[in-house]
């Protein structure tokens, strides 16, 4: 992975996660249809991604892995839990009453 990679797979990330954010607080709001347990799940998910991300850049960084492939290692984690998260909160869609 070259540099040009890692920086889309970042951004990409990064609109993922902003899209989680907003339908999460829609489903706070009560527009949006959200699981029961979503508050908890938004807040517990996050240390075992993060620990995981660290583990993974450190193991590439140790092997004498290149800066953008420690940052890719990095990134793996949190970008499959962002892409599931919005794919899963998307697909629940507008709370009509």
């Amino acid at each position: 992975m070259d540099l040009y990679t890692t920086g889309w797979a970042m951004a990409t990330m990064m609109a993922e996660a902003q899209m989680v954010v907003g339908l999460r607080c829609l489903g706070l709001a009560g527009v949006w249809a959200v699981a029961p347990g979503e508050t908890q799940r938004m807040v517990s998910e996050k240390a075992p991604v993060f620990a995981q991300a660290g583990q993974d850049a450190w193991a590439k960084a140790l092997s004498g892995a290149r800066p953008d492939e420690v940052m890719a290692a990095w990134l793996r984690p949190i970008s499959r839990k962002t892409h599931a998260n919005s794919v899963r909160l998307a697909k629940r869609g507008p709370k009509f009453r």
